[in-house]
């Protein structure tokens, strides 16, 4: 066997005996590790960009109002979204409706159920989740991936079918089922509002299925003691439709504009929206769906986030650019494809840079 065949048989072994302790990044911040373990390492050209560029201009993230969201505010709202969504791909809501106590122990029910004892964790440890509503793990492409990404991640699937109440944790159940109601409501209205910005009817989206397919993960970022030589989340672009996110106040959330990373920064008592793939696909491209990461985090404190994807519920249904988005002067740039084919393509690579938008291009 030569050396590299030894390192890759090495990397094998190292992956699952990493796996098998089913206690994720926690479980090794936990016995005190020093220095990451070298299944984590990426390699220098996919940090080489980590450190901010003193030469970058300061690019910020839309934040927008939808305070006063009435009929005289409501053209102009849905021309800031409709312009983030074409720009950016990413932007901030504020004077959403839903209470800061309710953001604020969203983020909290998630952070209590990662630093629960290992064995309570373990329960819900599965990496084979079919069937399943609600899983533990760390890193979803770990056996898929180049280096593992500093963070754990508890995922609980909450439509279209919900949940079996006491399949999710109790710590967290309460906070889970509110945060739901919540996403469907603030989805349904950015939906519209983006409807809107392409001109097509009211509740096309939601006739399309597109809130029922919602997945829910609460990913758990702990201190890295080497921020530098990992990543918390690497490179990708979300498939679905939208994504409704709670960022705690650490930061570590980046987007690339224009060729360079952009920090979303946390904005007291904001949810971050992100167009999906699937949304740029439909919108015939008008829309972006853009890359983006999460850096390691360097502070003793835990960085949380609550990410709930929006995706259609009727996944054998056939979706491609709408029909009212393509004319003789702009033709559909994508196939038709159903929605589970779609995701059946995302999972058989690893995170890194992904984007499925290139591989259903015409």
């Amino acid at each position: 066997m030569n050396g590299h065949d030894q390192a890759v048989y090495d990397r094998a072994q190292e992956l699952k005996r990493f796996d098998d302790t089913k206690a994720g990044v926690k479980g090794l911040v936990d016995s005190g590790v020093t220095k990451i373990p070298p299944i984590f390492v990426h390699p220098p050209e996919n940090l080489s960009d980590l450190k901010p560029d003193p030469n970058a201009r300061s690019v910020p993230i839309p934040v927008i109002d939808l305070a006063g969201f009435d009929p005289v505010r409501r053209d102009a709202v849905a021309e800031e979204v409709s312009r983030a969504a074409r720009e950016h791909g990413f932007f901030q809501i504020v004077n959403h409706g839903v209470p800061a106590a309710t953001l604020y122990r969203t983020i909290a029910a998630v952070k209590t159920f990662h630093e629960q004892p290992a064995a309570e964790r373990e329960r819900h440890y599965e990496r084979n989740p079919t069937g399943l509503s609600v899983t533990y793990m760390s890193n979803v492409d770990l056996y898929q991936s180049k280096a593992a990404s500093w963070r754990d991640t508890l995922t609980v699937r909450l439509g279209p079918d919900p949940p079996v109440r006491e399949e999710v944790p109790e710590v967290c159940r309460e906070m889970v089922e509110e945060w739901n109601r919540e996403v469907v409501r603030i989805g349904e209205g950015v939906l519209g509002l983006l409807e809107e910005g392409l001109g097509l009817g009211t509740g096309r989206f939601r006739e399309l299925s597109c809130l029922d397919g919602r997945i829910m993960v609460g990913h758990y970022y702990p201190y890295c003691p080497e921020p530098d030589r990992t990543v918390g989340l690497a490179s990708h672009a979300d498939p679905g439709v939208l994504t409704v996110l709670l960022q705690d106040h650490m930061g570590g959330l980046q987007i690339k504009y224009d060729g360079q990373w952009l920090d979303v920064k946390p904005v007291p008592g904001a949810i971050v929206i992100n167009v999906g793939d699937l949304l740029q696909i439909m919108s015939n491209d008008e829309y972006k769906s853009v890359e983006h990461r999460v850096v390691a985090n360097q502070f003793q404190e835990p960085r949380v986030s609550v990410g709930v994807f929006l995706n259609p519920g009727k996944r054998e249904d056939t979706y491609g650019p709408l029909p009212e988005l393509v004319s003789p002067e702009k033709p559909a740039v994508y196939q038709q494809f159903t929605f589970s084919e779609f995701m059946r393509r995302f999972f058989t690579k690893e995170l890194d840079g992904k984007s499925l938008k290139n591989y259903f291009r015409v």
